[in-house]
């Protein structure tokens, strides 16, 4: 069913071009056949084509450790990759290319596949599932889920289900407890009969983009696969990289937040603070100052999205994470990534560490302007919710990869323009 869905998602997206290109064929040259138009356009059609290809892989990548889902997002990603695709295409080839043909092409081409989207989102798809585990918490997480039916519940030590087994639902089995006899030769036969058979562990990665931490040993789970992170090797160039690149933008963005910061209160623009980062080394963080001075004045404590203690530009700046501009300050230095768990205060940390199993495995990697709980989760208000952040973070430990850091980007842009996803 996944691959059904990723392929009606391609074809979709492929009518959506067409139509494009037959729109701006019609518009722009009187004609919808594009080629009975006097010019060439099928070098720029097909530079089009190619782009649609690229951004559906790197959206796939991006996706591949989740659930696929009609995002309209995803639309915006495989447009705008297309077009620069396109773009550059046409600066090395020379090719004919008009502009208003461009653009009708391509605004018609977005419109089409966010129409698509919005169709597809009214029915989403289902992965039917019987599970096989007495994980009580994982089973409502699962149950939750937006595409994934659980049909039934079975203990590992009970009764196998009764009857013959649907070959198009998926079998969830917990691989930690041990199964009964009986259990144990029903998922065995259903196997051998054709049935899709699947861990509880990745299932709930899959759909729940968390990772189950009552399914950690002794946290091998997380350091074997940072060791054998190659990706972790070059991140450092990356995150150098396109902080360079984009400086002149958040230089400029970030000198209008300083003047409005310094005339909306008293006190520094700059706010600077003792972090815990890679291996629990602490370092100085930067940040625009969203609290009043003398904020903690009766000691640390938790920021909760109806703090008083927040200034008008800084619940602004909050909502939208701007406040972590000086941060790209941190990821030249080397302090922080772009994207990773974001680092904690070090009287937080000890506290956390004491309290919270597998806590510490956050330093295994460096920490990061944004991450995968921030773009999930939002900030932590206490200690119940700092446990169900880490749940986001380990994942991103597991599976940290460079398409999974530019999709957090991705979502990350999205908050800055919009306003939604943060909390």
């Amino acid at each position: 069913m996944r691959r059904r869905f990723l392929l009606l998602t391609l074809l979709g997206d492929t009518l959506a071009l067409g139509l494009g290109l037959v729109v701006g064929s019609a518009v722009i040259f009187g004609t919808p056949l594009p080629w009975e138009v006097s010019v060439r356009l099928g070098p720029l059609a097909g530079m089009l084509a190619s782009g649609l290809l690229l951004g559906s892989y790197m959206s796939l990548r991006m996706w591949l450790q989740t659930t696929p889902r009609a995002s309209y997002g995803r639309a915006l990603a495989i447009v705008g990759i297309a077009a620069a695709f396109t773009a550059v295409g046409l600066v090395i080839s020379r090719e004919y290319w008009s502009r208003p043909f461009l653009g009708v092409t391509l605004a018609t081409w977005l419109l089409g596949s966010l129409a698509i989207r919005a169709v597809r989102r009214r029915r989403p798809w289902v992965e039917r599932a019987v599970l096989i585990t007495a994980e009580k918490g994982l089973v409502d997480d699962l149950r939750n889920s937006q595409h994934l039916g659980v049909e039934s519940v079975f203990d590992p030590a009970g009764d196998p289900p009764s009857g013959p087994f649907d070959l198009d639902t998926t079998l969830v089995v917990d691989l930690r407890p041990v199964m009964s006899e009986r259990m144990a030769s029903f998922v065995a036969s259903s196997n051998l009969a054709g049935a899709q058979l699947r861990s509880l562990t990745s299932v709930y990665e899959e759909h729940t983009g968390r990772l189950p931490m009552v399914h950690l040993a002794e946290g091998w789970e997380l350091s074997a696969p940072v060791s054998r992170n190659q990706y972790a090797d070059f991140k450092r160039t990356i995150d150098f990289f396109l902080t360079v690149v984009t400086a002149p933008l958040w230089i400029v963005i970030g000198l209008i937040i300083w003047v409005a910061v310094k005339i909306d209160s008293r006190g520094p623009a700059i706010y600077t603070q003792e972090r815990v980062g890679h291996d629990h080394d602490t370092f100085t963080l930067y940040k625009f100052r969203t609290m009043i001075v003398d904020a903690e004045r009766n000691g640390p404590q938790f920021a909760s999205t109806t703090d008083d203690r927040l200034t008008r530009v800084g619940r602004w700046l909050r909502r939208i994470r701007l406040d972590e501009i000086p941060q790209l300050w941190n990821v030249l230095r080397g302090d922080l990534s772009l994207v990773g768990p974001r680092p904690e205060r070090p009287v937080w940390t000890e506290q956390f560490e004491e309290t919270i199993p597998f806590y510490g495995y956050r330093h295994l990697i460096r920490p990061g302007v944004t991450g995968w709980a921030q773009v999930n989760y939002g900030y932590a208000d206490d200690e119940a919710d700092t446990i169900d952040k880490l749940t986001y973070d380990l994942y991103y430990v597991k599976h940290m990869s460079l398409w999974l850091d530019l999709r957090i980007l991705g979502s990350s842009m999205w908050t800055v323009l919009s306003g939604f996803g943060a909390r």
